[in-house]
């Protein structure tokens, strides 16, 4: 794996909280969840996965990086961290779009895909990261295993798996394959979250996400 622990990039300009108050025992768990909470921070600022290393995080929490490897065996542990919290924030933000949609299964669908495209546009440095920035880890260089990186996002796209499948129930889409149109589905929706961050200038028409959705998930009419 690549030694980022002397690069002075942007690392350099996370200021160093004072020197952190000594767990008590039992208080481990707190440190880790500092941890992540100080790498999703320095993402926020500097827009870039580099700035993520041991020693910029450890200088953000108030340790010394060699404390980090209690609850992390490198790098790549702690960003997987951050992922994975980002992806569950999601989840969960897509499960209170469902129940705050009401009963009309078509709505909740609609409802889960706004929601989608509202935290990419809402947590864009995170969304990328979530998806596939810089951060691309290479099995057999890290702590990270191919089933670490394969779950990612699971919950998440099962909360668009059984709003689809509940339009199917109600005989308002005509899906055969949930799983393979719910990822369609959600192509759909990366590719759109990801033009509206890079195409600024483009005169997207105001309903192109409601015509995306209804294509892609076999929506009947009306």
């Amino acid at each position: 794996m690549k030694d980022t622990e002397n690069d002075p990039g942007p690392e350099e300009s996370a200021a160093p909280r004072p020197a952190r108050r000594r767990n008590r025992r039992g208080e481990g768990g707190r440190l880790r969840g500092e941890i992540v909470t100080a790498a999703a921070e320095l993402l926020d600022e500097a827009g870039d996965e580099r700035a993520i290393t041991l020693r910029s995080v450890a200088r953000r929490v108030g340790i010394a990086a060699p404390s980090i490897y209690a609850h992390f065996p490198d790098q790549p542990a702690i960003m997987l961290a951050v992922v994975r919290r980002e992806f569950a924030a999601l989840t969960s933000r897509l499960g209170s779009a469902v129940e705050e949609a009401g009963d009309d299964p078509r709505k909740r669908l609609y409802a889960v895909c706004t929601a989608y495209l509202d935290f990419a546009r809402s947590h864009p440095e995170r969304y990328r990261t979530m998806f596939g920035g810089l951060w691309v880890p290479t099995l057999g260089d890290s702590s990270l295993t191919e089933e670490d990186l394969v779950t990612l996002g699971a919950d998440t796209l099962q909360v668009l798996i059984d709003a689809l499948g509940d339009c199917v129930a109600a005989g308002q889409a005509t899906s055969t394959d949930l799983s393979s149109d719910a990822v369609a589905l959600w192509l759909g929706l990366h590719g759109l979250a990801h033009q509206r961050a890079v195409t600024r200038a483009f005169p997207w028409p105001e309903d192109i996400a409601d015509r995306l959705i209804g294509a892609l998930a076999h929506l009947k009419d009306g």
